[in-house]
């Protein structure tokens, strides 16, 4: 699904800010299911989870507010804001659209040392998946998407992409059914365009790649019972 559509998430170095590492952990804990709609977040097992204190906590969870994604309760705390399957797809067309373009322009400019790293990274994604190596899985589809939105370069489109996979799940994406095996049919194909400078059939294959993210994260949150049957088909 998203598995790498993350164009400029680090990975290594630094930590993030701390108030930002904590909207990131919540944004994928709402995300992923694990807290629904309507429910309040405690700040002190979030605290214990992120490895911080409170304040950033309370920063972090006031930024989720300003995006909408959560709610302040005055005198009661913070409350994961409603959102519909509609929300989950609007999000990935958006993505979908964003690193379609990147992906065409990608196929215009990628050089050969690019070439080679997706078709290393790859093969590498496909020894990972016969081990169920789920934490590679993860790293490794990251850096076969960021590998084409740096070649791309179109810095101002990928900070655009980047703030839209922020709201988006990463580290939880091969536990997603369907996400390992569709990226490991997408892969190929979106790179055999960019190595042919197929540029629109390329930006094609990426948009349908995500789209098809999409509809596996949110049949995952119907199991999950996030929705209502009225929710899921508002």
């Amino acid at each position: 699904m998203t598995e790498g559509v993350l164009p400029g998430r680090g990975r290594a170095g630094s930590r993030q800010q701390l108030p930002e590492e904590v909207a990131a952990y919540v944004r994928e804990l709402i995300i992923s299911g694990q807290v629904r709609p309507g429910e309040f977040l405690r700040m002190e097992p979030i605290a214990e989870a992120v490895g911080v204190s409170n304040t950033p906590v309370r920063e972090g969870l006031l930024s989720l507010r300003s995006e909408g994604v959560v709610q302040l309760v005055p005198r009661r705390g913070f409350v994961v804001a409603p959102f519909t399957e509609q929300d989950v797809r609007d999000l990935f067309w958006t993505q979908a659209q964003l690193a379609g373009e990147l992906t065409a322009r990608a196929a215009r400019n990628i050089t050969s040392e690019q070439l080679a790293r997706l078709d290393t990274n790859i093969e590498e994604y496909e020894k990972a998946a016969a081990r169920d190596d789920q934490p590679a899985l993860a790293e490794l589809g990251h850096q076969f998407h960021r590998e084409i939105n740096l070649a791309a370069d179109s810095h101002r489109l990928a900070l655009l992409l980047n703030s839209v996979v922020r709201h988006l799940p990463n580290r939880f994406y091969a536990e997603v059914e369907g996400n390992v095996a569709g990226s490991r049919q997408a892969h190929p194909l979106i790179l055999e365009a960019i190595r042919k400078r197929a540029s629109r059939k390329a930006q094609s294959l990426m948009a349908d790649h995500i789209l098809e993210g999409g509809d596996h994260l949110i049949e995952m949150l119907r199991k999950r019972g996030v929705w209502s049957d009225e929710q899921s088909t508002a």
